[in-house]
């Protein structure tokens, strides 16, 4: 999140991500802060500022998750690593249903409540952009 990443590096994880957040999915045009690009494996935790260990955020996001890798589910009282846009299928961990994102799985929901994904404010935003089919 602290260390700059290059503009060329930035764009490429951009546009892998056709500019929605790997996280929550909500699209750059949708809201009014900036998405960047993030860690996923911090660098205070032995990441790198390479495309494999960058994802394209949003800013909320970014700033919830910080330099978290894992979490303790609350279903299982087990460490469990936060969803991993690289190595992770956001369908296979998540459902989106009337604004909601639901949790499917141990990695969902650590990463649910770390990224705070269904505060109502969230849920509202992402129901009228679902209406107006500016969500997958």
């Amino acid at each position: 999140m602290s260390e700059q990443v290059p503009a060329a590096l930035r764009s490429e994880v951009r546009r892998r991500a056709n500019d929605r957040c790997e996280y929550c999915l909500i699209h750059f045009d949708d809201v009014m802060l900036s998405h960047e690009a993030d860690h996923i494996i911090a660098i205070k935790h032995g990441g790198q500022t390479e495309s494999h260990n960058l994802a394209w955020a949003c800013f909320l996001c970014n700033r919830f998750k910080g330099s978290d890798i894992a979490s303790i589910d609350p279903n299982t009282e087990q460490l469990t690593p936060l969803f991993h846009p690289r190595r992770d299928k956001w369908g296979d961990h998540f459902r989106l249903n009337e604004g909601r994102i639901n949790a499917l799985t141990a990695i969902g929901r650590v990463t649910t409540n770390i990224l705070r994904f269904n505060t109502v404010e969230n849920i509202e935003l992402r129901r009228m952009l679902q209406a107006a089919g500016r969500l997958p």
